[in-house]
């Protein structure tokens, strides 16, 4: 498919060497540039690659907040009487 891009001159002219050095065609260039850039986006976000690693770590949570709620609940009743 054929279509127009408006690209700073800078970019152009670096894109334009760059497909030069690697003996492609700039169309060739700005494809896989495409490619990647899409294949990079569509990938697991960092942050996010650690999500659900700490689940064994549930109970001990679990445990940990019960605690806590209890204090705060004898804090309350100290305060309280």
């Amino acid at each position: 498919m054929k279509t127009t891009l408006e690209i700073p001159d800078f970019l152009f002219r670096r894109a334009k060497s760059a497909a030069a050095q690697r003996g492609i065609p700039l169309r060739q260039l700005v494809t896989e540039a495409v490619q990647e850039k899409l294949k990079i986006t569509s990938q697991e976000k960092p942050w996010m690659k650690h999500l659900g690693k700490l689940k064994h770590l549930h109970k001990e949570r679990k445990q940990i907040e019960k605690r806590v709620e209890e204090a705060f609940e004898q804090i309350d009743r100290e305060v309280w009487q």
